[in-house]
């Protein structure tokens, strides 16, 4: 889900397309033909992308594209319905979808959003006047005055450039039975969540993880807050909750373009919140100037400032704004527009107010703005940098000094890694003064006033690694080389052959022809689109067990080759090969013996199924493996020609003394490999932890 659209998603997903549709629904079907790309078909049969994909390659009457580009065709809903019926997938179609491919249809790419809006503020006049709603819906002149009607009940709403785009009659019917059902927040969000998946490209959207941590970290305790970059409205969202003031917390926000500003507000007034959205620019019109209490609060500072501002903007209004109150720590240079937004911040919270706003990577090394980064860290505003994700975003948290107070002599940095939650560890740890997690350290101030004022965590942090776990690694590697050892089969060296060893040899062709093997290839060409991972067991390939889950276990050919059990799980399907235990399985570079069982052949794998009464698998395993060593594949095969592998006849007594030396070989192969991956993290961890400080030679 978007982050712009989550929240409390609860939109109706029980209509199933085999209902009869409503006399509403059948009219709004017949005036306005829904169309779907490929997310949407396989949201709706609950596949992935690419089996939607497969589906218009393998089916020469899957429906054709109505629309959209090469690159991303919109397909009519009625035919892919139909299609999908009579080939017998399933797959259910909501209310909600409906209601948004009726939506969707109903406009351009361009004018979506402002469809959307008009949508959305039906809505919240649904929810603020329902009787006059009721009334108003049986008259048969209501979609004249609808129009009127809903401006005068939403006035409150950041005001639309030129008329309102009218939304068809029939579709607000729709939204406002579903609203009926689920709630006109509910409704609206959901709406949201399939514009933003809809239009993701353009839209610069807060990811959710990222606006929970920035509101946790300056927002506890506010009682009004500002984005003056609010987007859709994410980080005002968990800004209402984060600051733990219930609907008492006044929300603020501004933003230049005018659809998502119009959807901010109905997002948050559709929630009841006390808030208000202005649309302009904030760094050349800026709504809530600090020198202008706020309307009906009589002060002109917020408790905290949130901010995702846009990035890289030259033409930020650099000319016009020389000389501006708002750079108390130094005019923003034409290219670090960034700087700009973090004052304009600054100057828009009450003293010992935070700030929390993302900020290129860039922007804390940027020779330009070292003069600011430096003001900044002598002032004490900027507390703390995260790193978010490798090459950015970061998160500057600020704090709005206050008069008289004493300046903090080092602020926190610290690399979140996979995890943005991470740092609010790390910034709690920081605060309470005790042992910072794995990825933070408190730089001195002083050691970053020099001529480049680099606030980034990589240029201060060393590697993330916990050296704590060098002494097990170091266990675990003896005991991995002492294990091979054991692992090499004492092997007589003979001058002249062992005897009888030419007397008679046999392709594996001619051993299936006189019965004492028997092979099958793996049907599967390639795993299909929805094969999902399943659990590794310890034990691998000779240990057997079954992964959990959905489906059936498959094996493939990284499997085999690393002797593990099978990661994957494919739906169960007729023509797939079983598997069972003492079967040995060849790829195009290896063979085992198998000793679980559960599991089917994957692709380009082959199955050779022993008499066990007179053949080995493991003496036959031996041979194919030097077979797919030094033999080569079919043309456009990946399977080793196992057939012409030759294999000596001899006594089955002969042929498990030697499978145990092969078994035992391959074992010393696979504790070689293990080995060398476990020396390698250890010397890793060891040279890391050497340059870290956090390991020392000992004597």
């Amino acid at each position: 889900m978007s982050h712009d659209a989550q929240a409390d998603n609860t939109a109706d997903t029980t209509a199933r397309p085999a209902a009869a549709a409503s006399p509403l629904e059948a009219a709004v079907e017949a005036a306005v033909e829904a169309t779907v790309n490929a997310g949407d078909i396989a949201r709706l049969a609950d596949v992935g992308r690419a089996a939607v994909s497969n589906w218009r390659r393998r089916y020469e009457d899957f429906p054709q594209p109505v629309g959209g580009t090469a690159s991303s065709p919109l397909f009519s809903l009625p035919e892919v319905e139909a299609w999908l019926r009579r080939n017998g997938k399933s797959f259910e179609v909501s209310q909600g979808d409906r209601v948004w491919q009726r939506l969707r249809a109903s406009a351009d790419d361009l004018r979506l959003g402002e469809v959307l809006g008009e949508v959305g503020a039906f809505l919240l006049y649904t929810l603020r006047d329902p009787d006059g709603w009721k009334r108003l819906s049986a008259a048969p002149d209501f979609a004249v005055r609808l129009p009127r009607v809903v401006a005068e009940t939403t006035a409150d709403l950041p005001p639309r450039a030129g008329d309102a785009t009218p939304v068809e009659p029939g579709l607000l019917r729709l939204v406002a039975g579903m609203a009926e059902r689920n709630g006109a927040a509910a409704t609206f969000e959901f709406l949201c969540e399939r514009y933003a998946e809809a239009h993701s490209r353009r839209l610069a959207l807060t990811r959710p993880d990222v606006a929970a941590l920035m509101t946790r970290l300056a927002c506890p305790g506010a009682r009004t807050v500002l984005d003056p970059a609010c987007g859709m409205g994410t980080l005002l969202l968990h800004a209402a909750g984060a600051a733990g003031a219930g609907d008492e917390v006044r929300l603020l926000g501004q933003d230049a373009n005018e659809t998502v500003a119009l959807l901010a507000a109905l997002r948050l007034l559709l929630r009841g919140r006390d808030a208000r959205v202005v649309l302009g620019d904030a760094l050349r019109h800026d709504a809530f100037p600090p020198d202008r209490p706020m309307d009906g609060l009589g002060d002109a500072l917020a408790d905290a400032v949130v901010c995702d501002p846009p990035f890289n903007e030259r033409a930020w209004g650099h000319e016009d704004l020389i000389g501006d109150p708002r750079w108390q720590y130094g005019m923003p240079p034409r290219g670090e527009p960034e700087l700009a937004w973090v004052q304009h911040c600054l100057a828009h919270v009450r003293p010992g107010g935070f700030v929390a706003v993302l900020m290129p990577a860039a922007a804390a090394s940027r020779r330009p703005g070292r003069r600011i980064r430096a003001n900044l860290l002598r002032t004490g505003a900027l507390r703390a940098v995260f790193t978010l994700a490798p090459g950015g975003p970061d998160l500057w948290l600020l704090r709005r000094p206050e008069p008289g107070e004493r300046q903090p002599g080092a602020i926190l940095v610290a690399d979140a890694g996979d995890d943005p939650a991470s740092a609010e560890a790390v910034w709690r740890a920081h605060l309470a003064k005790t042992e910072l997690p794995l990825g933070g350290r408190t730089v001195r101030i002083i050691d970053i006033l020099d001529d480049e004022v680099d606030v980034s965590p990589a240029r201060h942090l060393s590697p993330r690694v916990d050296t704590r776990g060098f002494p097990a690694d170091r266990e675990r590697f003896r005991e991995a080389i002492a294990a091979l050892a054991d692992d090499v089969p004492d092997l007589e060296v003979l001058t002249g052959g062992a005897a009888g060893w030419d007397a008679s040899w046999a392709t594996v062709a001619e051993m299936a022809r006189s019965g004492l093997v028997s092979i099958r290839h793996s049907t599967l060409r390639a795993l299909p689109a929805d094969a999902s991972d399943g659990e590794t067991s310890e034990g691998g390939l000779s240990e057997g067990g079954a992964p959990d889950g959905g489906g059936v276990p498959v094996l493939t050919a990284d499997d085999v080759a690393a002797g593990t059990a099978p990661s994957r799980r494919i739906p169960r399907a007729p023509g797939l090969v079983a598997v069972r235990p003492g079967d040995v399985v060849a790829s195009a570079v290896t063979a085992r013996v198998v000793a679980g069982e559960g599991a089917v052949l994957g692709p380009h794998l082959s199955l050779f199924r022993v008499d066990p009464g007179k053949v080995d698998p493991e003496f036959l395993a031996g041979f194919l493996r030097y077979a797919a060593g030094g033999g080569r594949p079919h043309l456009g095969s990946s399977r080793v020609e196992a057939r012409r592998a030759r294999v000596p006849q001899l006594p089955l007594g002969v042929q498990r003394t030697y499978g145990t030396a092969f078994r035992r070989l391959l074992a010393l192969e696979d504790g070689l490999r293990e080995a060398a991956a476990v020396g390698e993290a250890l010397a890793r961890l060891g040279v890391e932890g050497l340059i870290d400080g956090r390991l020392r030679p000992r004597g």
